[in-house]
């Protein structure tokens, strides 16, 4: 009698329900027909990081099999799986991966930034579909090799971009590219929030029983803990772990105008901002991006802000703590996450948005829960937030170097300024590297 694995299984399923569906840029790969779930089972999924942003993704695919559960800090970790008492429990992701990996098939990840890409990666090689948290990575580097391994693999991939989903989102994309401004060639991006400043302890204090500290740090160079100013959080202040404001927020705020504006690779990126701490990230960041002409649409300068340097006001007009403001030929038009407001105000009193022309999100989650069962496309897939997250990290390797990058988006060098790669690529601790496909 002849047995089958879950991947034979799934595939045969796949093939019955219709597996011809594309995504993000091509037909179903060999790994993806293996590993794609028919509509009707669920996906069996391995979660990375279970407290705080990790729990709530884990809720955003709780209606799925959740098999495993992994988290350094044992509290977290127990916490969760009493809502899921038959999930496995691992404090080591490289463990949980090269167990499950066989019998499961989706990968959730939501821990610190320079987690990422070891975990993203582990879990393409396995043939894994993958949704991780943003920034997609930790380096502009690793952020090309995910993408591209994601591609070649054929997984089904979504960035927790969770307000891409946002109806307000969808509405706003619809409206640049009507024309309703005109040609848009500016952007002000803005967020109020600072996360920098501080100087590393010169205590090391005793770890936690509950918390792996060497597991916690991972890919990332020994340093020794220190109670309140790592873990859980304040590790995005820290250039070893996170990327400060820009990296926390710039994927949520700069994808508005990467969705309207068709905008991928800037040519050029300038930063400015207090003096480069070697530890920690600044407590405020302007960065400006130069985007090229694309397909007849003009170049665009896009100018990012946060912490201290945010403006009052922008293109004459008083705003918020956060926001987006494109500025076109025939009038502007400032958004929020929830809401937007078209200026000069007289002019577009009587303004009558587009027809819509992007369908609602069935949500964030729940979109790239039905990619890996059926190979429908996701909005926030690798390819795309994998450029989105290059240019985004650019600004701090800008700002970090104190020169403007005459960016070469295509070999991943900023030409004629060698020091660049020091931060574009990073050195990772033994066990934890990250790689391309072989």
């Amino acid at each position: 009698m002849q047995t089958f694995n879950r991947r034979q299984f799934i595939r045969t399923s796949a093939i019955g329900c219709g597996s011809f569906a594309t995504i993000a840029g091509g037909f179903f790969s060999e790994t993806q027909a293996e590993t794609s779930s028919s509509a009707n089972e669920k996906l069996k999924i391995l979660c990375i990081g279970t407290a705080n942003r990790a729990a709530a993704d884990i809720n955003g695919v709780q209606g799925e099999d959740i098999v495993g559960l992994c988290d350094v800090d044992q509290t977290y970790l127990d916490r969760a799986a009493v809502g899921f008492p038959n999930a496995a429990k691992f404090t080591d992701y490289r463990e949980m991966i090269d167990q499950e990996a066989s019998r499961v098939d989706a990968v959730v990840i939501g821990t610190t930034d320079h987690h990422h890409a070891p975990a993203t990666m582990r879990a393409i090689k396995a043939g894994l579909h993958v949704y991780c948290e943003k920034p997609l990575t930790h380096t502009v580097a690793e952020a090309r090799m995910i993408a591209e391994a994601a591609k070649a693999k054929g997984v089904a991939t979504q960035l927790g971009t969770q307000i891409h989903a946002s109806d307000n989102y969808r509405r706003v994309v619809e409206i640049v590219q009507s024309g309703a401004i005109g040609d848009v060639g500016e952007v002000h991006v803005w967020v109020g929030k600072g996360w920098g400043g501080g100087d590393r302890p010169e205590q090391a204090d005793p770890v936690p029983e509950h918390l792996n500290w060497d597991l916690w740090l991972g890919p990332a160079p020994e340093r020794p803990y220190a109670n309140g100013r790592y873990h859980p959080a304040q590790w995005r202040r820290w250039w070893d772990f996170g990327q400060g404001t820009l990296g926390d927020m710039g994927c949520h705020y700069m994808d508005l105008p990467f969705w309207a504006l068709g905008l991928r690779h800037p040519t050029s990126c300038q930063a400015e901002g207090p003096e480069v701490h070697p530890e920690t990230c600044p407590l405020g960041l302007k960065v400006n991006y130069q985007f090229p002409e694309r397909d007849g649409l003009p170049p665009v300068n896009l100018t990012w802000y946060d912490g201290d340097q945010c403006p009052r006001e922008v293109a004459g007009e008083r705003v918020p703590g956060s926001g987006v403001m494109f500025i076109g030929s025939e009038g502007k038009l400032f958004a929020t996450y929830t809401n937007y407001k078209l200026f000069p105000q007289d002019k577009f009193i009587d303004f009558q948005p587009p027809e819509k022309t992007i369908p609602d999100s069935v949500g964030h989650h729940a979109e790239w829960i039905q990619a890996c069962k059926d190979g429908s496309p996701t909005t926030c897939n690798f390819d795309y937030s994998g450029a989105l997250t290059e240019s985004v990290l650019l600004g701090n390797v800008a700002y970090r170097t104190g020169q403007t990058l005459n960016w070469n988006a295509s070999e991943l060098k900023a030409i004629d300024c060698p020091q660049a790669d020091a931060f574009i690529h990073k050195d990772y601790r033994p066990g934890w590297e990250v790689s391309p496909l072989a």
